[in-house]
């Protein structure tokens, strides 16, 4: 076949790129505390409430439901392309671990929050169910929500806050710090996000984002009923914040409550962006191409709003970390998200990829 009469490449679907350029919105508004003091006013009590409710916990299960959908992709244009299983699960373990890699560069030089490395090890470890039937996946992906959550539940009761490393002035000991709460922060990541990655490699199977116009019933139900029990179930951690229980039982079952429904949120986030691309169709403004190349440079975006908040936080640089209005430290966060936006979309025009998305293509040695 000439190249004049080669077919050409099926244009990307709007909901995954979309998606996960909001959804690294959630994720700056959900590290942007990590500036924030107490609550000074009722405004500044009305944020911390909308974090709880609505942030905190909600943006990893939708990223991870994402990071799922995209592995799934990966699979399905390999063996398109004729790739035997052993060489796809071979591209994949050596994804998994080229991410465990950046996860730890990125937790030793940038940020106590890592979740590559525990995508990574998601991947090393569920490559098989890139091929397990439907039941199986659906029935091991709620065993996996149950875990996460009781998991979770615990840890925050007892694990000390890793956000503590960054009050370290020195910063080869804050560094130190970051790794030490990487190696243990990295399976537990690891545990919560397996339920979304699994429901995210069952939903790539049925197109939900590629062809969202088929699947309105079912994304509308998703985003509301989602959404709603994601706020329901926070008010419980809510109330213990607020000094209505003591003890460690109180706390564990409200984190654990308020995890559980936190993957509910993140897929009701998904549904709604995938509502969004389906109203939007082929119609392209600014706004949404910018978020667009967002998503498609999320890795890059990803880093850099971590390497803003090295600069903001860390005492070696403008040490602001608990200096700021719950408000104000808001402000910062959509700020800047909204920064990694303008810059993928100025690489977009120059034809770009982010640099870490160039980088990890150069690790695989993928020409694709």
């Amino acid at each position: 076949m000439s190249a004049e009469n080669a077919p050409l490449p099926a244009p990307r679907a709007l909901a995954p790129d979309l998606g996960r350029g909001v959804m690294l919105l959630i994720i700056a508004l959900a590290h942007a505390p990590v500036l924030a003091g107490a609550p000074l006013g009722l405004a500044d009590q009305v944020v911390a409430a909308f974090h709880t409710l609505f942030v905190e916990g909600r943006g990893y299960p939708m990223f991870a439901a994402l990071f799922g959908y995209g592995v799934a992709q990966l699979v399905a244009r390999h063996r398109r392309a004729g790739a035997d299983w052993p060489s796809v699960r071979g591209r994949l373990r050596r994804r998994g671990r080229c991410l465990v890699l950046f996860g730890c560069a990125h937790a030793l030089l940038l940020f106590h929050g890592d979740i590559l490395a525990a995508y990574g090890l998601l991947v090393l470890l569920l490559v098989a169910a890139t091929r397990s039937r439907e039941r199986v996946l659906l029935a091991s992906a709620g065993v996996c929500f149950v875990a996460g959550a009781l998991a979770f539940g615990i840890a925050a009761r007892f694990i000390p806050d890793g956000a503590d490393a960054e009050l370290v002035t020195d910063p080869l000991i804050s560094a130190a710090y970051r790794m030490i709460g990487w190696i243990a922060t990295t399976p537990l990541f690891a545990v919560m996000a397996a339920g979304p990655f699994l429901l995210g490699l069952w939903a790539a199977r049925h197109g939900v984002l590629e062809r969202p116009d088929s699947h309105l019933p079912c994304l509308r139900r998703t985003a509301t009923i989602g959404i709603g029990l994601a706020a329901l179930g926070a008010l419980p951690l809510l109330a213990v914040q607020a000094g209505w229980g003591d003890g460690a039982a109180p706390q564990i079952a409200a984190t654990a409550l308020h995890t559980l429904t936190g993957y509910a949120g993140g897929f009701g986030y998904a549904a709604l962006v995938a509502l969004a691309a389906a109203r939007l169709g082929e119609r392209r403004g600014l706004v949404v191409t910018a978020l667009v190349a967002c998503g498609q440079r999320s890795l890059s975006c990803y880093l850099a709003q971590s390497l803003a908040w090295q600069l903001l936080f860390e005492p070696y640089w403008a040490g602001l970390g608990g200096q700021l209005r719950p408000l104000t430290a808001a402000a910062v966060g959509v700020g800047v998200w909204a920064l990694t936006v303008v810059l993928a979309e100025l690489l977009r025009r120059r034809g770009r990829q982010g640099p870490a998305e160039a980088l990890l293509r150069r690790l695989l040695r993928d020409p694709r």
